[in-house]
């Protein structure tokens, strides 16, 4: 009796999709995602900074001018500040709903899932303009701040600094939160009862075992989270104002306004470069930080 090679593979323990595609199979199935990067992203960005140095002869007097005002460096540095902010208030406010999405159970784990999900189903530009409404001049904030007699006044709560935070922070609090999450869920509760068990406080646990384990999610949280901030460009837009510029912002008003396609795509670079590389040394201090952990 012939060898059945489906069995074969069956009885040796290896997933029957193995070998199942073989390459032509794999890049006809492939391809619809290759074309659409290419034709959505890679062409378009590509675009852009080839004509940021070849206009059309080669120059870089678009990046001489990004270094020669002052004005394009402080926006770019607001940027990285903000979006670092952001980040750290996503963890600090995150990694507590995350834990309790991961220890809770029954009705109240449904609960927290859906104030986690529903507002990232919900359009950025609706969570957006619901952040207007509540921080205009008469919005509920300020009928709040006044009824209470805490100032006499309105305050000036919209299209500042803070509003931009804040605004930001709750947008992109999912995307610190699921990660975190996934990685809180797959640690045994049996390391954090048998330190217990070994004496270890309900603190002393948390920090010394569960903690440490949930980092990789953090890490992914935070990277995440920031290289969005630093690309953020709905939310600032209409909750912030000229003093919290963005390099998004200043981007779409030398596209759009403008009509500066050279100088737009100059811009695109110098945040994209500067992205990869905190992104490789964030990666690079992670990587250290466990060998010598482990070390």
């Amino acid at each position: 009796m012939p060898e059945n090679p489906v069995l074969r593979r069956r009885i040796r323990g290896r997933p029957l999709s193995a070998g199942g595609y073989g390459t032509t199979a794999s890049l006809v199935l492939v391809s619809p995602l290759i074309l659409l990067l290419v034709s959505a992203f890679a062409y378009p960005v590509g675009r852009l900074l080839w004509n940021s140095v070849f206009t059309p002869e080669p120059t870089l007097a678009h990046y001489a001018r990004i270094i020669a005002e002052p004005l394009y460096l402080i926006v770019l540095w607001r940027t990285f500040e903000i979006a670092f902010i952001v980040t750290a208030l996503a963890f600090l406010l995150g990694y507590p709903v995350a834990y309790a999405m991961a220890r809770v159970q029954g009705r109240r784990a449904i609960l927290v899932a859906a104030c986690v999900l529903v507002p990232l189903w919900t359009s950025v530009l609706v969570r957006s303009y619901a952040w207007i409404v509540l921080l205009q001049r008469n919005g509920i904030v300020n009928t709040v701040v006044q009824e209470m007699g805490l100032s006499k006044a309105p305050l000036q709560l919209l299209y500042t600094e803070g509003a931009v935070i804040l605004a930001m922070t709750h947008v992109l609090l999912p995307f610190m939160v699921l990660p975190i999450y996934s990685t809180l869920r797959n640690i045994p509760d049996e390391f954090a009862k048998a330190a217990r068990n070994l004496g270890a406080s309900a603190p002393q646990a948390f920090l010394r075992i569960t903690f440490p384990l949930s980092l990789p999610g953090a890490a992914a949280g935070t990277l995440i989270t920031f290289i969005l901030a630093l690309g953020f460009y709905i939310t600032p837009a209409l909750v912030g104002g000229p003093s919290t510029l963005m390099m998004s912002t200043l981007i779409a008003q030398q596209t759009t306004e403008l009509l500066d396609w050279p100088f737009a795509g100059a811009l695109s670079a110098i945040l994209l470069v500067s992205t990869l590389l905190l992104a490789a040394l964030y990666r690079r201090a992670l990587s250290f930080s466990k060998g010598f952990s482990n070390g």
